[in-house]
């Protein structure tokens, strides 16, 4: 094939992260021809050695990496949440009593969820595409322009060539091109805070425990990996991030230790440090004819419960079963009546949990003393009552509300 040719499919995915190559594993079973744009050269991350980058997986999405065949590839290398505890907090002075404190053994469906770091979890998904006839990965490649005809959808790569599909989906992050380019405003506002995204080794063991500390600045998330080592998330002021990002690792681990306490004994650094500055951002609609968005490029949220990756998979499981189903009754899958069931399906989940992240941001990212009060007794009020309890951990293992066939463990 010559650089300005034009490659076939049934359906084109522009972004390569995480949810593009899961929901082209979805269609692909399907007997659907998919080819996958990712920017990013493949091997590069596939083969990198650990650097701190991980994933909260929900149970829910455990069951759609099972059905796709990507979990048994990863079972032996993630950390099962065994139990979330979440305080409020203040540099120094550890953690306040915690308001609440979720097991594991409250649920029948065993671990809460799952840590995953992204290189085991990104070649996963490189070696099921590459065994899958029915999937083209090209890598390397940057989406220049598109158009859409009452028939199909093309697209044309910096490299020369173009290449059409039935069906145009972006998967390509918050600023997503794809968006852009089909004219999809989005809405939104940024939290003037960055996330600090590091791992650390420590000294005692977290058993399973992922921790959540309500600092005034912003929460500190201490996510469990394997071994004696966890995933940090630590949210601060943007002006605060950038001093802390500038510093030399000790005095990063200086200013990180009165934050983080000594529960788990003496830590040290594990990883490489990270830093991405937090917003809320809504795409105005999900859908137009013969395209449609996914994942952060519909909705990015804030990372306080851990669920943009989760978010983003409900998505790809949603539209790949409107998808599937719409294909095999013989409807064109492209046009604008199929789509909208996919939008109706999930804008009101995402948008939901995308507002409700923002206020529980807002609510706990402060140190106004009627506020801390409040807050305190409204969790301990939850963490007190077992239905409330129990409801909440169902949530937050993805496990609530109208759930796609995948996300249930089915193949659609």
């Amino acid at each position: 094939m010559t650089q300005e040719s034009t490659a076939t499919s049934d359906i084109l995915i522009v972004g390569g992260g995480l949810n593009g190559p899961a929901l082209a594993l979805a269609l692909a079973q399907n007997g659907l021809r998919v080819t996958v744009v990712d920017a990013r050269p493949a091997p590069q991350r596939a083969e990198a050695g650990f650097d701190g980058r991980a994933y909260a997986l929900a149970i829910a999405s455990k069951r759609l990496l099972g059905v796709i065949g990507v979990w048994p590839a990863i079972a032996e290398k993630v950390q099962p949440i065994l139990r979330i505890k979440a305080s409020d907090g203040r540099a120094g002075e550890g953690a306040a009593p915690f308001f609440l404190d979720f097991d594991h053994a409250e649920i029948e469906e065993g671990p809460m969820g799952f840590m995953a770091e992204d290189r085991h979890l990104y070649a996963a998904f490189l070696t099921a595409m590459a065994a899958s006839p029915n999937i083209t990965l090209l890598s390397g490649e940057t989406v220049v322009a598109q158009s859409i005809s009452p028939t199909a959808a093309s697209i044309t790569l910096a490299s020369g060539k173009s290449l059409t599909a039935r069906l145009l989906i972006g998967c390509d992050g918050r600023s997503s091109g794809t968006a852009k380019r089909a004219s999809i405003s989005r809405s939104g506002w940024g939290y003037d805070q960055t996330a600090l995204v590091t791992a650390v080794n420590h000294k005692l063991p977290h058993h399973g425990t992922a921790q959540q500390f309500f600092m005034p600045e912003g929460p500190l998330a201490i996510l469990p990996l394997p071994g004696n080592r966890s995933s940090i998330v630590w949210s601060e002021t943007t002006a605060n991030a950038a001093a802390l990002q500038a510093l030399d690792d000790e005095s990063y681990l200086a200013a990180l230790r009165p934050r983080f306490g000594d529960f788990l004994g003496e830590i040290s650094l594990a990883g490489t440090r990270f830093t991405y500055p937090l917003s809320l951002t809504l795409a105005d609609r999900f859908v137009d004819h013969r395209l449609a968005l996914v994942g952060d490029a519909a909705h990015g949220v804030h990372p306080i419960a851990g669920q943009g990756l989760n978010l983003g998979l409900r998505d790809v499981a949603a539209l790949a079963q409107v998808l599937i189903e719409a294909q095999r009754r013989g409807e064109d899958f492209g046009t604008i009546d199929v789509l909208t069931r996919y939008q109706r399906w999930r804008r009101f989940d995402s948008t939901s949990l995308a507002l409700g992240m923002d206020s529980v941001n807002r609510l706990f990212s402060n140190d106004n003393p009627i506020l801390r009060l409040g807050r305190d007794l409204g969790m301990g009020a939850v963490n007190a009552l077992p239905g409330l309890r129990r409801r909440f951990i169902r949530q937050a293992a993805g496990l609530q509300g109208d759930l796609p066939r995948l996300l249930q463990g089915q193949p659609v």
